[in-house]
């Protein structure tokens, strides 16, 4: 298996203690997070009454051994192109900040693991795609 990403779905979904995305993040050699991801998570946290607890629970995720902070780079601005071009091409549009983090799962070759469907209108990244735990 190759390394993981998340994007900000699965993250939340973690915490909702998602079985599926459990079961492949206790296999996973690396669970990589892209800033964008981190950004949207403080975002939340932010308009939430639980700030500090879940600002806590991101950075002991990120301590991890098997963690990883992704920054974005030309490379992945480079990703970022010939993704949105491609789903522009095709009537397809997601939203930015989603093209980013597939942009960096494409870049440094990781699976993106999420429940956001439109990541799957993204050929040039393998998406493990969760439904949503009810």
């Amino acid at each position: 298996m190759t390394g993981l990403l998340l994007d900000t779905s699965a993250y939340s979904a973690i915490a909702r203690r998602h079985p599926g995305i459990a079961t492949l993040l206790g296999s996973a050699p690396l669970i990589c997070l892209s800033v964008i991801v981190v950004g949207e998570l403080v975002d939340g946290f932010r308009g939430g009454n639980r700030q500090r607890i879940n600002e806590a629970e991101l950075d002991l995720f990120l301590q991890g051994s098997r963690s990883k902070l992704l920054q974005l780079d030309r490379g992945t601005a480079d990703c970022y192109g010939e993704i949105k071009n491609y789903l522009t091409r095709r009537g397809r549009p997601i939203p930015t900040n989603d093209i980013w983090i597939a942009a960096s799962a494409m870049q440094h070759g990781l699976r993106l693991v999420t429940t956001d469907r439109h990541f799957r209108e993204i050929p040039q990244v393998i998406v493990d795609y969760y439904e949503p735990a009810t």
